[in-house]
Formats: structure tokens, C-alpha cells, sequence
């Protein structure tokens, strides 16, 4: 798969259409839409508002924009912003902001057909066959002005990407304490992108062979939940165009362009991490194994780890719950190694099955208490590594 690039140009799309069109913010306007249109505009936007805008109210809403025939739809936190443009019956330009939860939810609950949107400083209407629903707005002149981010852009196959972005931003943390560690690091390798996230408990690396987005050696940290939303939209679209500037970076897709500020900070030296060999292999059917811990997990509460034992025998799942009591599990297996116990928390070790490629798997282990490594058997691009949970 590999990425054509073409020199960034500065069209005027979402982003900068807010900056040259300002002179018209707060103007009357009015515009015929589908249902179905404007609730994929409306609620792919509000991803990225903030919950109640924090001390930008005007952060809580939708910014609407309508030139022509042409509507831009845009949520943001300042960190992340989705803008959405599409087509509609345009009667009057003009700009308007909504609360953005109460819009999506109003355009989701009408029924299919035609809505017949309008607005201006006392409030917006939106009218589809019997239903008729009055808002109030905010000031478009509050909105934010967003720059375009810089740089070349990279046309890039959407399908292998959306697989390996749901591979990935599974393991970056949640914790905003630790900044660094909830993004995903893309980095240039010799033979194309790699792609690694992690959160100390676990770690997944994702190759890209033959994608070129990085000049040599560059590495770029961009937001998990930047990615998660991209992952998102990815759905039936064929390609998806990377922009990457010295501190933002722009996704598109189809008709939704995604932008994010890059984190700043050292991403772990994650390459220490992963063993260089490993004494144990188990070979096993994913879905079997995946099913398996599922099943156990359900005595496993109170932190409790899920224990596989592993021997010539094959492999055995434990769960075990004082006073609640305990599950086991056999599973075939083929083992090749010296018979050992390790236990890991449930839910990583689904999160790890359940993106590995491939209908078997390979846990890599040497002791106990080290790092484990899950790969999928015929896919040597994903390697998912896991951290032990200490039992006595």
C-alpha cells in the first residue's frame, strides 16, 4: 500500500472558509436539508465539542455556515475539531451557533424528509412535516478561528488504516495525568509507518509496510481519541488524507475533515520492552480462546486476573473469587515449552484477542511475572504485548 503525495494546497473547505468568511458571522440563514444529512453533519460533528464548553460556552455548540449551496458543520474543543460539509438547498447565507447536543438530537428524533432549517439572532427553527422545534443560539462572532494545518499531504488506503487504528488506540491510556501516553506514535521505519500505543500495561505495535507518511526518522505523537474518531468515520470510504504540521495534523475523510494538536513530550522507549525471544510459545484458535476467557471472567470480579496454565496438555483458564467462588475452562491447544501459570487482567487480554488479525494466535511467554507477546499466526505486521498480574 503505498501513499501518493501531493503539495498541500490551501482550498477553501472547512477551516479556513471560517477565517475569510467572518464578515457574514451572525447573518440570517436559511437552507432546506434531508434528515438523514444533516444528522450525519450534526452528530459526526459534536464528537469533538466539549461537554459544556468548559469557559467557552460557545464550545458547547454547533457552528453552522452556509455560502450557497455549501453548509459547514463544526464541533470543537480546541484540541480537537471535526468540521462536516455538505450539500443542501441554500436560501441565505449566514452563520449561527446551536447547542450541539439539543440540535443532534432533535435532527436524530425527526422523521425521514425534507427539514427546512432557519436562524437569526433570536433563535433557530427547524421544521420537518408536522414537527416544528424552536432554539436559542449563540453568537457566531464568539466561535474560534482555526488555521489549516501546513505541510504535504498523504492520500493513504482507508481500509488497512481503520484496521490498524482500532488496533491500536485500544491500548493508549485515559489518563490525562500522563499526557504522552494518550496519544499514538507514528513513526517512519525503513519500509513504511508504524504505528504503537500504550497505556504501561499494555503495549501494540502496528506496521504499515510501504505506507510513507514521515520523512526519514520523524516520529509525530497525535491524540488517541483524535484517531478513535477518524476510526469512526473511516467506514465504506476508500481513501483518507493525512496532513501533518509542525503542531497540528488534519485528517480527511469523504466529506469530514478531522483536526488535532500533536502532543508534546518523549514517547517511551517502548523497543526495550518487547523480549527479544521467548523460551514458551501456545498456539491457539482466537475465537475459541476469546470465548474462553469471557466465560471466566465472570468469577473474576474485584480485579480478580483470569490464570492460564500451560502445558503439553494443552492450556486451562482459572478464575477465582473468595467468597464468590471460581471458573475453569480447558481449551485445545498446542504448547511448546517448560509448564507454567501466568495470569493477566481479563480485559486487556480480550482487547488484545479481539483485534489480533488471523484466526489463531501465538502467546509468547518466559516467566511468570515477564511481559507476554501476542501475535497473530500469518500476520507478523501486529504484535500486542501484555503485562502480567502478580498472584500468589
Amino acid at each position: 500500500m503505498m501513499g501518493t503525495h501531493s503539495q498541500s494546497t490551501t482550498p477553501i473547505t472547512a477551516t479556513n472558509y471560517l477565517d475569510k468568511q467572518r464578515g457574514e458571522s451572525d447573518q440570517p440563514v436559511k437552507f432546506r436539508c434531508e434528515r438523514d444529512v444533516l444528522d450525519h453533519a450534526f452528530s459526526t460533528a459534536r464528537r469533538a465539542v466539549a461537554g459544556r464548553g468548559g469557559t467557552l460556552q460557545v464550545l458547547s455548540g454547533l457552528y453552522l455556515e452556509l455560502s450557497g449551496n455549501c453548509l459547514t458543520v463544526v464541533g470543537s474543543d480546541l484540541d480537537l475539531t471535526v468540521k462536516v460539509t455538505i450539500e443542501v438547498g441554500g436560501e441565505q447565507n449566514g452563520s449561527v451557533v446551536l447547542s450541539a447536543d439539543l440540535a443532534a438530537e432533535i435532527v436524530r428524533a425527526l422523521e425521514s424528509g425534507q427539514v427546512e432549517f432557519s436562524a437569526d439572532d433570536k433563535g433557530a427553527s427547524l421544521v420537518s412535516g408536522r414537527s416544528d422545534f424552536s432554539l436559542r443560539v449563540m453568537s457566531a462572532d464568539e466561535y474560534p478561528k482555526f488555521e489549516e494545518p501546513g505541510g504535504e499531504s498523504v492520500t493513504l488506503n482507508a481500509g488497512s488504516v481503520a484496521d490498524a487504528l482500532d488496533q491500536v488506540t485500544k491500548a493508549a491510556s485515559v489518563d490525562d495525568s500522563r499526557q504522552v501516553l494518550t496519544g499514538v506514535l507514528m513513526a517512519a521505519e525503513a519500509d513504511g509507518l508504524r504505528l504503537v500505543a500504550t497505556d504501561s500495561y499494555r503495549l501494540v505495535v502496528r506496521d504499515l509496510p510501504g505506507t510513507s507518511v514521515l520523512g526519514r526518522d520523524q516520529t509525530v505523537l497525535v491524540p488517541s481519541r483524535a484517531l478513535q474518531t477518524v476510526g469512526r468515520i473511516l467506514g465504506d470510504f476508500e481513501e483518507l488524507t493525512i496532513t501533518l504540521g509542525e503542531r497540528d495534523a488534519a485528517f480527511e475523510v469523504g466529506d469530514v475533515q478531522v483536526v488535532t494538536r500533536l502532543i508534546e513530550g518523549e514517547f517511551p522507549n517502548y523497543s526495550g520492552l518487547i523480549p527479544d525471544n521467548h523460551p514458551n510459545s501456545l498456539v491457539v484458535d482466537r475465537i475459541a480462546l476469546q470465548e474462553a476467557v469471557r466465560r471466566v471472567r465472570i468469577l473474576a470480579q474485584e480485579a480478580t486476573p483470569v490464570r492460564l496454565a500451560m502445558s503439553s496438555d494443552g492450556l486451562e483458564l482459572l478464575a477465582i473469587t473468595q467468597d464468590v467462588g471460581q471458573a475453569r475452562e480447558t481449551i485445545d491447544a498446542t504448547y511448546v515449552g517448560t509448564d507454567l501459570t501466568v495470569a493477566f487482567n481479563p480485559q486487556f487480554l480480550l482487547d488484545g484477542l479481539e483485534v489480533s488479525p488471523g484466526e489463531e494466535v501465538r502467546l509468547e511467554t518466559s516467566e511468570a511475572s515477564r511481559p507476554a507477546v501476542l501475535r497473530s499466526i500469518g500476520d507478523e505486521q501486529f504484535l500486542y504485548l501484555l503485562m502480567p498480574v502478580r498472584v500468589s
